[in-house]
């Protein structure tokens, strides 16, 4: 079990990381998330020993890894760049870090076998990497960081470089070999489609501060502040004041907020329109415009009306035209 504790950091006299406590579980997948410049990047070069903390500490199992070094941490390490080598074969890129731990080349030659297996290149072995695919090549990767059977597993915006469908292919191949190896893991990405694919729980960074966690459901259903809303791409962030009848009036219409919130008249508060709605004559919640943007999206229309509210929509209506627009959910944050 990987604990952080008050780890602190700056950078030309600004805090970097303002005291971040946390603890990767046994068999547990973390995943670090916020947007560039939150701290999560070097956060994890700091838990790897790859830089030095200003203040805090970082224990596993209890005793602590301030002066561990790098190498003998055993935790194995993966980023965007796949840091290949272009000389070697792909066997030879696995086995790199086994010839490192010296072990018998039997040995070396079983877990090169086992690891090109796990990722699904078991028949790839004599290629050279150069010959290989992005996807292929992230793959090596991911096996030369499992032979060496880390205890704990760090990632760093490892599949960035990578087009959609290829991302979310290997996020599931990922996903089913932390399961089946059981090694924790430590997860970090700007991307909150990723987090909420893989990990079990997410932290959420902003300026060097955690700012919620929990299970993706969790954080998603209860975003915290107006700010963790608009980040994780949650729906309409409005800001708006409290009316004498309870209602929040905005620059986007007037609201009926399901909270259980007794706010005063006047008091200023943030809501979160979530974009689910139908079309509608009337209601509570209902905006009037006209559609200043539609788009196709799988199986919904993404409808942008003229006052910057967006709708998640089951039928499509054209640009341009007049509707009325009914939110299903309309909530308070904070």
């Amino acid at each position: 079990m990987l604990e952080a504790i008050q780890i602190r950091k700056s950078y030309e006299g600004r805090p970097l990381l303002a005291g971040i406590s946390f603890t990767v579980r046994a068999g547990e997948t973390l995943g670090l998330l916020g947007p560039s410049g939150s701290g999560k990047s070097t956060l994890l070069r700091i838990l790897a020993g790859l830089e030095e903390a200003e203040g805090g500490d970082m224990r596993w199992d209890g005793e602590s890894l301030a002066q561990v070094p790098a190498h003998k941490r055993n935790f194995g390490l993966m980023f965007q760049d796949y840091a290949l080598f272009p000389h070697l074969t792909v066997a030879g890129n696995v086995a790199f870090g086994l010839k490192m731990q010296r072990l018998p080349k039997a040995e070396t030659a079983r877990r090169v076998a086992e690891g090109l297996g796990q990722v699904g290149l078991a028949e790839f072995s004599g290629r050279r990497v150069t010959d290989l695919s992005g996807g292929e090549q992230q793959r090596v990767a991911l096996a030369r960081t499992l032979a060496p059977r880390p205890r704990l597993l760090m990632f760093d915006e490892p599949l960035g470089a990578l087009d959609r469908s290829l991302r979310e292919q290997l996020l599931g191949d990922l996903r089913a070999i932390l399961r089946a190896t059981g090694v924790p893991a430590l997860y970090v990405t700007h991307d909150q489609e990723e987090a909420f694919a893989l990990a079990g729980r997410v932290i959420l960074l902003h300026e060097g501060r955690i700012v919620q966690q929990g299970t993706p459901a969790e954080v998603a259903a209860r975003p915290v502040d107006a700010w963790t809303a608009r980040f994780l791409g949650l729906g309409n962030v409005l800001a708006g004041t409290v009316a004498p009848d309870g209602r929040v009036e905005t620059a986007a219409g007037t609201w009926r907020p399901a909270c259980g919130h007794a706010h005063a008249p006047g008091r200023e508060v943030s809501l979160l329109v979530r974009p689910e709605a139908d079309l509608a004559g009337d209601g509570a919640n209902c905006a009037s415009g006209r559609a200043a943007d539609v788009i196709f999206q799988k199986d919904h229309f993404r409808v942008t009306l003229e006052n910057g509210l967006v709708a998640r929509l089951a039928r499509p209506v054209n640009e341009g035209e007049l509707v009325t627009v009914s939110f299903q959910v309309v909530e308070c944050l904070g």
